[in-house]
């Protein structure tokens, strides 16, 4: 498999050039899905020179091609900066599919933590701006909600996240007018109706599950269609937010395979 940056053009002269890395094993299948991929990091982390991510490495090994999409660098990690990059790097792939893959190859937004939540925000972006072209969101515990006040949250430090988490928030909202904007805080959003399907995934053991499972449940309220998965506690999910693969890995290739699947239906 072979994974390396570039820089593509997204904006004209409005918009500066976006880093993206492509994560992508040799295959016969002309018409791939495309998955934009946002990684996590608290909001506090900067693009560039950064590790490969397990699970854009696994769902590339799985048949996908993977492009994820350094939007810390351009944004610094501000609201709404960090979207307008993302939904750049988004229309971008929509505008080029066969450089990727092939004209009917269905486009995907996916993010794990803070990158969880840009891909929800650009799901709801997606569907404003871009009605129709978004196939799927995958999102790995999202970290949606600002508020930080669920029961699964008290767990945070105990894997020494809570500090961190908030200090995120408060750097990504630092140019928001509070964080009612749906864009930026998904979990508020009262209007989730026409939005792409989801596939969501956390576990007992996560801090972000309760935050999770409810955007799920409105979600589905809303009439999208999603796919849920929470695994065990004790799966070692949480490493995820440390960047860590996981026996969990092959469980998310499976999952995102019959997503792909069932949307054909």
């Amino acid at each position: 498999m072979t994974s390396q940056w570039h820089t593509i053009e997204t904006g004209g002269d409005t918009r500066p050039p976006l880093s993206v890395r492509v994560y992508k094993k040799e295959t016969e299948d002309r018409t791939p899905p495309l998955v934009l991929y946002l990684r996590g990091g608290s909001f506090l982390e900067q693009g560039g020179a950064c590790p490969e991510l397990p699970v854009a490495q696994a769902l590339a090994d799985s048949g996908a091609v993977v492009i994820e999409a350094d939007y810390s660098t351009t944004s610094c990690n501000e609201f709404p900066g960090v979207i307008n990059s993302a939904f750049d790097a988004l229309d971008c792939l929509s505008r080029n599919r066969k450089r990727y893959g092939g004209a009917k190859s269905p486009l995907f937004v996916a993010g794990e933590e803070a990158g969880g939540n840009v891909a929800a925000g650009l799901a709801l972006k997606a569907r404003d701006r871009m009605p129709g072209k978004l196939a799927g969101q995958i999102l790995l515990s999202p970290m949606i909600d600002p508020l930080m006040a669920t029961a699964s949250f008290r767990d945070a430090d105990k894997i020494g996240m809570r500090q961190r988490w908030a200090e995120g928030w408060s750097h990504y909202l630092a140019k928001a007018c509070g964080f009612a904007h749906p864009y930026a805080a998904p979990c508020l959003c009262t209007r989730l109706n026409l939005v792409a399907p989801a596939l969501i995934f956390t576990a007992e053991d996560d801090p972000l599950r309760d935050e999770t499972v409810n955007y799920a449940g409105r979600l589905s309220d809303a009439g999208v269609k999603v796919r849920q998965h929470v695994f065990p506690t004790g799966s070692g999910w949480t490493g995820l937010y440390r960047g860590e693969g996981g026996k969990w890995l092959s469980a998310v290739c499976t999952e995102f395979a019959d997503f792909v699947q069932d949307l054909k239906h």
